[in-house]
């Protein structure tokens, strides 16, 4: 079962093909720069050199166009025709309320996708063009939508609820709904396999660390509490974003420099955080280089990143009433040992203690105390690709289980039962299934579903293909 992987952003599409019998990555690649001229294709089949083409790519269904046929190429592709694609799962950054859980996309699922574009509209709309492209250039095959937000919903009020005007959570939804929710319960249910723990026992803190950075409180499998919130804005200090801060800030700084709520945004999101403080750079390595090198504004960039994580990690800690695991996870986070140990510098109360040469070896499991640190990569891509093989084959247990249901209830119809159908149809031909389901069963005393009707029309000539 070959599955595509897709995450559509603004100006950029990610793909990956994984085989999900043994779980193998076939190729990676990205295109960016969509809208230009001179669009980026990177792409790396498995076992080959990567490859790099520039070109004209002037929108996403040119972008997901070329990475399918890219797939498909005679000398580095990995398939030999787009049919080889059972299914397409595609990351999909907000879901609201609506959606604990990944899903099959149907027209339902598109609008509620729709819908939650005011909550996410640097994302969603993206999201929403990459399903609708492979709709048209893959027809027929089906997509999973996998939401960020979607494992976070296992919190409760308490935790999601802001100190506003309840009236304002009811009219328009403003709450805390949590991100990075796909990596949280990936690592998540790594640590518990590395550990030969049953998930549902421990108490883990995650720490997805990168330029976006987010901590989750996982208890017993299910998320409690995660430091984003209504946006990726709050919560833990980021490459360009600032985090936690008193909203009256914004308010100052906004009469103080004459500024407009977009001009305050652009702070907020894109001048803040890591770059900010540092003034020079959101990427960690460089800002590391430049404090070993004995810039204090650095270290200061470096010392306040790692504090606010350390802050939560106790405060889950606490939440939780405990702590087994803390995971460690995203490119800072896989990659930086100093971050590992000043963040949990000062938590061995906790029964925290991190082993200095595994840290600084990257190894899966870094601590000598009590509670299991780990370093745990994660992999968004695969988590996706379980998923959607997940639902597509529930999918297809759904319809064997259907195909025999209607098999045994045409069985059963009698040529009187088939007499009285013709009845009924023939007074109403517009009736639609369920009611014509409802009527029939009634007068022959035998459930009859929709869908064997429906079948049975078609098969009668008096029903077209298309019309249900």
């Amino acid at each position: 079962m070959k599955i595509l992987v897709l995450n559509c952003g603004s100006s950029s599409v990610k793909f990956q093909l994984l085989e999900m019998e043994k779980e193998q990555l076939l190729c990676r690649g990205i295109v960016e720069k969509i809208g230009s001229a001179n669009a980026l294709l990177r792409y790396r089949p498995l076992g080959k050199p990567e490859i790099k083409e520039v070109q004209e790519v002037l929108d996403h269904n040119a972008a997901i166009h070329l990475a399918v046929s890219t797939m498909m190429h005679p000398r580095y592709g990995v398939i030999k025709d787009k049919s080889e694609i059972v299914g397409v799962g595609h990351r999909t950054v907000h879901g609201g309320e609506k959606f604990a859980g990944s899903v099959l996309i149907d027209e339902r699922v598109l609008k509620s996708i729709r819908d939650c574009i005011e909550f996410a509209p640097l994302h969603n709309p993206h999201n929403l063009k990459g399903i609708e492209v492979c709709q048209r250039l893959l027809p027929g095959v089906k997509q999973v939508a996998v939401f960020d937000t979607a494992f976070h919903q296992t919190m409760s009020p308490v935790s999601y609820i802001y100190g506003l005007p309840y009236a304002l959570y009811k009219k328009l939804h403003i709450r805390r709904y949590g991100f990075h929710g796909t990596s949280h319960r990936y690592v998540a249910r790594q640590a518990a396999e590395i550990l030969k723990r049953s998930l549902k026992e421990l108490l883990i803190v995650t720490c997805h660390l990168g330029n976006g950075a987010s901590a989750a409180a996982v208890k017993q499998g299910l998320s409690i509490d995660s430091s984003m919130g209504f946006t990726p804005l709050e919560g833990l200090l980021m490459g360009t974003r600032c985090g936690d801060l008193d909203p009256a800030l914004v308010l100052y700084v906004m009469e103080r420099e004459s500024l407009t709520p977009d001009e305050v945004n652009a702070i907020l999101n894109k001048r803040s955080g890591l770059l900010g403080i540092s003034e020079t750079s959101s990427d960690f390595r460089e800002i590391l280089e430049e404090a070993e090198a004995g810039s204090a504004q650095h270290q200061l960039a470096i010392d306040l990143f790692c504090q606010r994580v350390k802050k939560y990690i106790g405060a889950y800690a606490a939440e939780m009433g405990g702590l087994d695991v803390v995971v460690f996870t995203g490119g800072i986070g896989e990659n930086a040992p100093v971050v590992r140990e000043k963040s949990c510098q000062g938590l061995e109360f906790l029964g925290i203690a991190i082993d200095p040469k595994k840290n600084e070896a990257n190894q899966q499991i870094i601590s000598s105390g009590r509670v299991n640190v780990m370093v745990i990569s994660t992999n968004e891509e695969l988590a996706i690709a379980q998923d959607t093989k997940r639902i597509l084959l529930a999918e297809q247990r759904k319809m064997e289980t259907l195909e025999e249901t209607v098999t045994a209830e045409l069985a059963s119809l009698t040529r009187d039962d088939r007499l009285e159908l013709l009845r009924i149809w023939a007074v109403d031909t517009g009736m639609d299934m369920k009611t014509l389901s409802a009527t029939l069963s009634e007068r022959i005393g035998k459930l009859i579903s929709a869908e064997a009707l429906h079948q049975e029309l078609l098969r009668l000539g008096l029903m077209e293909e298309s019309k249900k």
